[in-house]
C-alpha cells in the first residue's frame, strides 16, 4: 500500500549515478521538500531544489544527524574501491537511521543465488547477505533490493570492444544473467521507498536474464556495432582487468569482484527470477528499449 508522501525520503551516497537516478524518480512521486540527498560532499549531489545534507558512512554520529526527521532511507552499498570495511560502514548507517528513528530503510544489495560462495565474488556476496541480515535485525521496516548488474557498464564494455577488435571477452560463458539499466532501477526503487507493500521482503530487481553472447547482439542490433562474444577463463580475465589502468587504479578487489561477477554469471548464480513488477509496479522497459534509453543519456 502507499505510505503517506507527507513523509521524508532520504537517499545516502546519493551523488553517484544510482543515487541520481533514485532522487529524480522521487521527485516524480513526491514534492522537492520530502526528498533528501545525503552525501559526503553534498555539493556533488546533482539533483536540484533538494534539501542536500553531508553524511559520511565513515561516521554514524554525522549520519544519525543527516537522518533526523526522515521516515525511509535508500541505503546505496558502499563501493569496493577504496579499501575500507564496507560491512562496517553498512552497519554505521543502519545504527544511525535507527538511533535517529527512521522507519524503514532499503538496501541496495546484488542479485545471486548461494553458488556465488564458489567463486571470486565469494567475499563480496558474503558483505551484502550480511547486510541485508543486520537489517533485518534492525527493528526498522526493510526491503532488501537486490540489484541485477548494470546494463549501462556492460554496454561501456562492449562499446569498447567495438572500437577494439570486434570482439568482447570475459568468463561468462553460457550463464544468463539478470541485468537493468541505472535509470530502472531508480524507478523500482524510488517506487519501493513510496509503498509499504514490499517491506520485510528480498526483491530482485531485474528484467529477463541473457547470456553474454545475446547481450551483445542486442547492442550490435542497437547501435549498429560489429561485435562477437569470445569466452575466456576466469585467470584470462583477471589478469585483463589488471592489465586495464581504469581498473587497476581501483585495486585488485575491484579486478577480482568483476571477474567473480563472470563466474557466477557461468555457473548460474545470478540466474535468479525477477520480482521487477512487484517492486516497481510496472513492466521493466526491454533490454532494446533500456539501450536506447542509455543512448539518449
Amino acid at each position: 500500500m502507499e505510505h503517506p508522501t507527507d513523509n521524508a525520503v532520504a537517499v545516502t551516497a546519493a551523488s553517484g549515478r544510482l543515487g541520481r537516478e533514485i532522487l529524480q524518480s522521487l521527485l516524480a512521486r513526491c514534492r522537492s521538500e520530502q526528498v533528501v540527498a545525503v552525501a559526503r560532499d553534498p555539493s556533488r549531489v546533482q539533483v536540484a531544489g533538494i534539501d542536500k545534507r553531508r553524511g559520511d558512512y565513515e561516521s554514524s554520529e554525522q549520519m544519525q544527524a543527516a537522518l533526523t526527521g526522515i521516515d525511509t532511507v535508500v541505503m546505496i552499498s558502499a563501493p569496493v574501491a577504496g579499501g575500507s570495511d564496507r560491512l562496517a560502514l553498512h552497519r554505521n548507517v543502519i545504527a544511525a537511521a535507527k538511533a535517529a528513528g527512521v522507519r524503514k530503510l532499503i538496501y541496495t544489495s546484488v542479485i545471486g543465488a548461494e553458488l556465488a560462495t564458489q567463486t571470486m565474488f565469494a567475499p563480496f556476496y558474503a558483505i551484502n547477505r550480511q547486510t541485508e541480515a543486520d537489517l533485518q535485525a534492525s527493528g526498522m521496516e526493510w526491503i532488501a533490493a537486490r540489484n541485477g548488474l548494470y546494463l549501462d557498464l556492460d554496454l561501456v564494455h562492449i562499446r569498447h570492444a567495438n572500437e577494439h577488435g570486434g570482439v568482447y571477452r570475459n568468463n561468462g560463458g553460457e550463464g544468463r544473467c539478470g541485468y537493468i539499466s541505472i535509470a530502472e532501477l531508480g524507478f523500482a526503487l524510488a517506487a519501493l521507498a513510496c509503498s509499504d507493500a514490499c517491506n520485510g521482503q528480498v526483491v530482485n530487481l531485474i528484467g529477463d536474464t541473457y547470456t553474454q553472447a545475446e547481450l551483445v547482439q542486442f547492442a550490435n542490433e542497437a547501435y549498429g556495432f560489429s561485435v562477437r562474444y569470445e569466452p575466456i577463463s576466469a585467470q584470462q580475465n583477471f589478469a585483463r582487468f589488471m592489465a586495464d589502468e581504469r581498473i587497476a587504479a581501483r585495486g585488485e578487489d575491484v579486478a577480482k569482484m568483476l571477474t567473480g561477477c563472470f563466474e557466477a554469471i557461468a555457473i548460474g548464480a545470478f540466474d535468479v527470477p525477477s520480482d521487477f513488477v512487484k517492486a516497481a509496479g510496472r513492466m521493466p522497459l526491454s533490454i532494446p528499449e533500456q539501450m536506447a534509453a542509455i543512448a539518449r543519456g
